[in-house]
């Protein structure tokens, strides 16, 4: 197993293991990707079919994606028209607050 230091990219040729790998080193292979935060991909009969990563990179790749969706949401809606200066935002928003008290 390639030892990978956090920050430092294993090349993808070297994260491929067979799934039989997996079954026979399954402990080892938890602990390398935890501490390593590394991507594992598993393959079937020589074809990509999971991937194994730590839980923190894949907190990070979810809320990357949270925000990718945003942008492109207020990207679409700012083409669209649908948009309204800052300043009126916020005073409609004081306005909702106040008429809430």
């Amino acid at each position: 197993m390639v030892i990978i230091k956090q920050g430092e990219y294993m090349k993808l040729h070297e994260s491929i293991k067979p799934i039989s790998y997996l079954k026979a080193h399954a402990s080892e292979l938890i602990r390398d990707i935890s501490e390593n935060r590394q991507t594992l991909v598993i393959t079937q009969k020589g074809e990509a079919k999971a991937i194994i990563q730590d839980i923190a990179t894949y907190e990070q790749t979810k809320e990357s994606i949270a925000l990718l969706k945003i942008l492109a949401q207020s990207t679409k809606g700012k083409k669209e028209g649908r948009y309204k200066p800052a300043q009126k935002a916020f005073k409609n928003l004081e306005s909702r607050i106040k008429s809430q008290k």
